[in-house]
Protein backbone atom coordinates (compact mmCIF):
# COMPACT_ATOMS: atom_id res chain seq x y z
CA UNK A 1 0.00 0.00 0.00
CA UNK A 2 0.99 3.13 -0.55
CA UNK A 3 0.09 6.49 1.13
CA UNK A 4 0.27 10.59 0.89
CA UNK A 5 0.69 11.70 4.47
CA UNK A 6 -0.49 10.93 7.72
CA UNK A 7 -1.72 14.10 9.78
CA UNK A 8 -1.85 13.82 13.59
CA UNK A 9 -3.75 16.20 15.98
CA UNK A 10 -6.71 16.22 13.27
CA UNK A 11 -10.28 17.56 13.84
CA UNK A 12 -11.83 17.24 11.00
CA UNK A 13 -11.81 14.09 9.95
CA UNK A 14 -13.93 12.38 12.47
CA UNK A 15 -15.00 12.79 16.09
CA UNK A 16 -12.10 13.83 18.23
CA UNK A 17 -9.15 14.49 17.54
CA UNK A 18 -7.35 12.13 15.17
CA UNK A 19 -4.20 10.77 13.08
CA UNK A 20 -5.38 10.24 9.71
CA UNK A 21 -3.98 8.04 7.22
CA UNK A 22 -4.15 9.55 3.54
CA UNK A 23 -4.00 6.82 1.26
CA UNK A 24 -2.71 6.22 -2.58
CA UNK A 25 -5.68 4.72 -5.02
CA UNK A 26 -9.17 5.93 -6.06
CA UNK A 27 -10.82 4.83 -8.51
CA UNK A 28 -13.92 7.17 -8.23
CA UNK A 29 -12.19 10.70 -9.58
CA UNK A 30 -14.85 12.62 -8.38
CA UNK A 31 -15.14 16.43 -9.91
CA UNK A 32 -13.77 18.87 -7.89
CA UNK A 33 -12.27 16.15 -5.20
CA UNK A 34 -9.90 17.56 -2.67
CA UNK A 35 -7.25 15.56 -3.09
CA UNK A 36 -6.97 14.25 -6.88
CA UNK A 37 -2.74 13.91 -6.15
CA UNK A 38 -4.32 10.69 -4.28
CA UNK A 39 -5.74 9.31 -6.93
CA UNK A 40 -2.82 7.44 -8.59
CA UNK A 41 -2.27 4.20 -6.74
CA UNK A 42 1.50 4.44 -8.06
CA UNK A 43 1.58 7.87 -6.16
CA UNK A 44 2.85 8.74 -2.69
CA UNK A 45 5.53 6.96 -0.35
CA UNK A 46 4.99 3.21 -0.08
CA UNK A 47 3.71 2.31 3.72
CA UNK A 48 5.87 0.03 5.83
CA UNK A 49 6.54 -0.44 9.26
CA UNK A 50 8.15 2.60 10.10
CA UNK A 51 4.85 4.88 9.54
CA UNK A 52 2.85 1.77 11.02
CA UNK A 53 4.81 2.64 14.23
CA UNK A 54 4.33 6.45 13.40
CA UNK A 55 0.42 6.02 13.65
CA UNK A 56 0.98 3.30 16.57
CA UNK A 57 2.70 5.86 19.03
CA UNK A 58 0.08 8.95 18.00
CA UNK A 59 -2.65 6.31 18.41
CA UNK A 60 -0.97 5.95 22.14
CA UNK A 61 -1.70 9.39 23.33
CA UNK A 62 -4.53 9.12 25.54
CA UNK A 63 -6.07 12.34 23.81
CA UNK A 64 -5.77 10.74 20.52
CA UNK A 65 -9.65 9.68 19.86
CA UNK A 66 -8.56 7.35 16.58
CA UNK A 67 -7.77 6.61 12.82
CA UNK A 68 -9.26 7.92 10.14
CA UNK A 69 -8.29 6.06 7.01
CA UNK A 70 -8.81 8.77 3.94
CA UNK A 71 -7.32 9.73 0.60
CA UNK A 72 -7.69 7.90 -2.19
CA UNK A 73 -9.77 5.75 -1.29
CA UNK A 74 -8.78 3.06 1.33
CA UNK A 75 -10.95 0.16 0.19
CA UNK A 76 -9.43 0.92 -3.77
CA UNK A 77 -9.28 -2.47 -4.65
CA UNK A 78 -5.99 -2.50 -4.30
CA UNK A 79 -5.75 -0.68 -0.81
CA UNK A 80 -8.35 -3.26 1.16
CA UNK A 81 -5.40 -5.66 2.22
CA UNK A 82 -3.30 -3.42 4.00
CA UNK A 83 -6.16 -1.73 5.22
CA UNK A 84 -7.83 -4.54 6.68
CA UNK A 85 -5.09 -6.17 8.07
CA UNK A 86 -4.18 -2.45 9.90
CA UNK A 87 -7.19 -2.03 11.06
CA UNK A 88 -7.66 -5.41 12.80
CA UNK A 89 -4.26 -4.67 14.48
CA UNK A 90 -5.34 -1.42 15.26
CA UNK A 91 -8.70 -2.69 16.75
CA UNK A 92 -6.59 -5.67 18.54
CA UNK A 93 -3.76 -3.09 20.31
CA UNK A 94 -6.08 0.22 20.57
CA UNK A 95 -9.39 -1.11 21.29
CA UNK A 96 -10.80 1.97 23.15
CA UNK A 97 -9.98 4.31 19.88
CA UNK A 98 -12.12 4.43 17.11
CA UNK A 99 -11.74 3.77 13.82
CA UNK A 100 -13.38 6.25 10.92
CA UNK A 101 -13.11 5.36 6.90
CA UNK A 102 -13.70 7.65 3.77
CA UNK A 103 -14.73 5.67 0.96
CA UNK A 104 -16.38 6.68 -2.34
CA UNK A 105 -18.56 3.20 -2.25
CA UNK A 106 -21.79 3.16 -1.14
CA UNK A 107 -21.83 0.83 2.40
CA UNK A 108 -24.57 -1.57 0.38
CA UNK A 109 -21.31 -2.53 -1.88
CA UNK A 110 -19.06 -2.24 0.71
CA UNK A 111 -20.82 -3.69 4.22
CA UNK A 112 -19.86 -7.39 4.14
CA UNK A 113 -16.14 -6.57 3.65
CA UNK A 114 -14.38 -7.75 6.63
CA UNK A 115 -12.67 -4.87 7.79
CA UNK A 116 -16.25 -3.95 8.71
CA UNK A 117 -15.89 -5.54 11.75
CA UNK A 118 -13.35 -3.26 12.66
CA UNK A 119 -14.47 0.28 11.23
CA UNK A 120 -16.45 2.59 13.78
CA UNK A 121 -17.75 5.07 10.99
CA UNK A 122 -18.02 4.86 7.63
CA UNK A 123 -18.53 8.23 5.38
CA UNK A 124 -19.75 6.66 2.42
CA UNK A 125 -19.87 7.70 -1.37
CA UNK A 126 -18.96 9.59 -4.12
CA UNK A 127 -18.12 13.41 -3.82
CA UNK A 128 -20.92 15.23 -5.79
CA UNK A 129 -20.02 18.65 -6.09
CA UNK A 130 -23.16 19.67 -7.52
CA UNK A 131 -24.58 18.99 -3.92
CA UNK A 132 -21.79 20.11 -2.35
CA UNK A 133 -22.55 21.96 1.38
CA UNK A 134 -19.93 22.99 3.69
CA UNK A 135 -22.18 22.99 6.64
CA UNK A 136 -22.60 19.44 6.61
CA UNK A 137 -20.51 17.39 9.33
CA UNK A 138 -17.49 15.12 8.60
CA UNK A 139 -18.42 15.06 4.68
CA UNK A 140 -18.29 17.46 1.49
CA UNK A 141 -21.85 16.98 -0.02
CA UNK A 142 -25.33 15.71 1.00
CA UNK A 143 -25.13 12.37 -0.89
CA UNK A 144 -22.42 11.30 1.67
CA UNK A 145 -23.75 9.14 4.48
CA UNK A 146 -21.88 9.17 8.16
CA UNK A 147 -22.86 5.44 9.01
CA UNK A 148 -22.56 3.71 12.66
CA UNK A 149 -20.91 0.29 11.61
CA UNK A 150 -21.80 -1.35 14.65
CA UNK A 151 -24.85 -0.32 15.00
CA UNK A 152 -26.33 -0.88 11.50
CA UNK A 153 -24.76 -4.19 11.33
CA UNK A 154 -26.68 -4.95 14.32
CA UNK A 155 -30.01 -3.65 13.08
CA UNK A 156 -29.84 -4.47 9.61
CA UNK A 157 -29.77 -1.56 8.33
CA UNK A 158 -28.24 1.79 8.33
CA UNK A 159 -27.88 3.69 11.51
CA UNK A 160 -26.28 6.88 10.51
CA UNK A 161 -23.63 8.34 13.80
CA UNK A 162 -25.78 10.98 16.05
CA UNK A 163 -23.78 13.89 14.63
CA UNK A 164 -23.33 12.84 10.67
Amino acid sequence: MRYHNITTDDMRNGDGLRVVLWVSGCSHCCKECQNPVTWDPNGGLLFGEPEKQEVFKELAKDYVAGITFSGGDPLYYGNRPQIQKLAKEIKEKFPDKTIWLYTGFVWESVASLEIMRYADVVVDGEFIVEQKDTQLHWRGSANQRVIDVPATRKAGHIVLHCKG
